[in-house]
């Protein structure tokens, strides 16, 4: 990493830029705290400090929240997109696992009786 790159999971940006930039109200943003939507980074002081991830996630939630979806729906359709994303990162693993020079993989399968 670049020593002027920013990495999309460090907490830079306090609530009040971190709502300009989300397009939300601060206040906003401390409910979806409370409520598990986005969870971010605390400062020394404990003030909360958004990541880049964080204020896409909070667009995100924006997008579907204006399109109609409820606040539990919203949470529910987030931890699926997580489940989704672990369990593709978890299946690129295994295939280059499979994939690898000195993996070898058997399946085995009972024979059926007539």
């Amino acid at each position: 990493m670049d020593n002027y790159e920013i990495h999309h999971d460090v907490p830079l940006y306090v609530i009040s830029v971190a709502a300009q930039l989300a397009g939300l109200h601060p206040q906003t943003l401390r409910q979806y705290d409370r409520l598990g939507l986005v969870s971010p980074g605390r400062s020394i002081g404990m003030n909360r400090l958004y990541s880049l991830r964080d204020i896409g996630r909070l667009r995100e939630v924006a997008r579907l929240s204006a399109e109609g979806v409820t606040l539990s729906g919203i949470i529910r359709i987030m931890a699926l997109e997580e489940q989704l994303e672990a369990t593709l990162k978890e299946l690129a693993a295994l295939r280059a696992a499979v994939d690898g020079p000195s993996t070898a993989l058997v399946v085995w399968r009972p024979q059926r009786r007539a």
